[in-house]
């Protein structure tokens, strides 16, 4: 299959921020998924690798992928807000993306890779445009993931059993504690920055979707 990825920009307050927009041919309207790239201080951009294996798959699998600088990063405006900013730039990328004539607005989900599931699911969790939502190696020692407790919507998080910033028996006594419907696995031998595993990481995460969107 042709992957059509055009550069794209969209407005989040009175920045301008930059994305990757992945169109799918066939029948429309296509469900969607908004992937968030890891800290910005961190090195983390849109072209993540985790990132680019999950929205690269997406597409292949017939949806609209889009991934985005936060601000400050690459050719986004402005500079980094302690993840106030960047959960305004969630929002804005989920009214692009909803805003698109060819997306099926039932059906969007949400992405986030480490910190960035620390920007992201909190305001995937109020949004009712987001219909699933997906956590890739979650801080939990570092952001507060407590509102996936009251969550209803379909959650999906997923760790190498090798991560260094949060070891698997505190992963999953937290995934324990959240409601359905939820999946929660880890993958054996991966660490935090998933080299060698994207593929398998970007299956399972696709599959979730397939089945949720």
């Amino acid at each position: 299959m042709t992957v059509k990825e055009n550069r794209v920009t969209f407005a989040s307050s009175e920045l301008l921020l930059e994305g990757m927009l992945g169109t799918p041919p066939g029948a429309r309207p296509f469900p969607a998924v908004i992937v968030c790239h890891p800290h910005p201080l961190y090195g983390g951009t849109m072209e993540n690798n985790v990132v680019c294996a999950i929205t690269e798959r997406l597409t292949q699998e017939s949806f609209v992928s889009f991934r985005f600088n936060f601000r400050g990063v690459g050719g986004s405006q402005g500079e980094f807000d302690q993840g106030i900013g960047e959960q305004a730039d969630v929002g804005a990328a989920i009214s692009f993306v909803g805003n698109l004539e060819y997306v099926d607005q039932q059906r969007i989900g949400l992405a986030g890779y480490s910190a960035g599931a620390g920007f992201a699911l909190p305001v995937g969790s109020d949004d009712a445009r987001i219909k699933a939502l997906v956590a890739i190696s979650p801080p939990l020692d570092t952001f507060d993931f407590e509102f996936l407790k009251n969550c209803p919507k379909p959650k999906f998080l997923i760790s190498g059993d090798d991560d260094d910033l949060i070891s698997a028996q505190e992963f999953l006594e937290f995934c324990g504690s959240i409601p359905e419907p939820k999946e929660c696995e880890t993958i054996v031998g991966a660490d935090h920055f998933w080299s060698g595993y994207e593929s398998q990481l970007a299956a399972k995460v696709i599959a979730f979707f397939v089945k949720t969107l």
